[in-house]
């Protein structure tokens, strides 16, 4: 069945830097567009950052664009969002979706069960 772990979180300062990863299993990974979404403390779940499933397009929600990279390895089954200058408003638990096709733009059909990433001095 369709696994995705995610890692990486943790307390981090504002200004500061964190990498996410996200272990996939149970699919044909490099099949998959996949996504990383987060939900703050009492606000709606949004996506802050896609990747297609061969890693040629990308897409970055405003106000993380410059600050976020998304990358993923096929072979390793991995996708990683690395965020840096961190701000108090990106303190969210963020959470790794696999799409149902190959585009940033399909919808995603499975999500992992997230990781908390508090941005607080």
């Amino acid at each position: 069945q369709v696994q995705l772990v995610e890692s990486g979180g943790g307390l981090a300062q504002p200004g500061g830097s964190l990498r996410l990863s996200c272990l996939a299993s149970g699919f044909t990974f490099s099949d998959y567009a996949m996504s990383r979404a987060r939900q703050a403390p009492g606000k709606g779940f949004e996506r802050v950052s896609g990747i297609a499933s061969d890693g040629n397009n990308t897409y970055y929600k405003g106000g993380v664009k410059g600050r976020f990279t998304i990358s993923r390895g096929n072979a390793k089954k991995i996708v990683y969002l690395q965020m840096s200058s961190l701000k108090p408003e990106d303190t969210a638990k963020y959470f790794c979706m696999k799409h149902r096709g190959r585009g940033i733009d399909d919808t995603s059909n499975y999500r992992g069960r997230g990781t908390q990433v508090p941005v607080s001095s």
